[in-house]
């Protein structure tokens, strides 16, 4: 009984995780600080980020403020990963930093996506314990000149398995 419940809950989890994957641009964080979240890709998935400086999201000398330009890049890597890997593994971020190389008043935007080969590795190097991929994340302006770097760990686990006993009843 309760396995058949497993089943149920988790074809509910992916499908709320595809609405929220389309959903992510009204997320209000995003929505309220001009951040746009567009989905180019499915296969690997890959969001790309953009934001314009506008008053209500520049800092006190005019430029990005740096908050807008970290939120850029959270949560889009884990998101990946959790559609790619499925149901079978816990994600979460653990970690980032930003590094601002340069101020700037115009246009930026990042992109976010994992390779084919990099979701391989992950997934067949967390079998017996959890792991710590790390990812790099360029935010860049118009005219693809480095403005900020973001660097992300996360944490990846391979979901235990429901116990069943010889009964069938867990």
């Amino acid at each position: 009984m309760l396995k058949e419940h497993y089943k149920i809950v988790m074809k509910l989890t992916r499908i709320a995780r595809r609405i929220a994957i389309r959903m992510i641009a009204f997320y209000p964080p995003f929505l309220f600080s001009g951040i746009k979240v567009r989905r180019i890709n499915l296969s690997p998935l890959t969001y790309r980020t953009t934001l314009k400086r506008r008053w209500w999201n520049q800092n006190a000398v005019g430029t990005h403020f740096g908050g807008s330009l970290f939120s850029m890049t959270d949560p889009f890597i884990m998101l990946v990963l959790i559609a790619e890997l499925g149901d079978d593994y816990i994600i979460w971020d653990k970690e980032s930093r930003i590094e601002f190389r340069i101020a700037t008043t115009g246009a930026v935007s990042a992109t976010h996506s994992v390779s084919k080969e990099r979701i391989d590795e992950i997934r067949q190097t967390c079998l017996e314990s959890p792991i710590y991929p790390q990812f790099t994340i360029d935010i860049t302006d118009a005219k693809g000149k480095l403005v900020a770097r973001v660097h992300k760990t996360l944490y990846v686990k391979k979901r235990p398995r429901l116990l069943t006993s010889t009964t069938g009843s867990v």
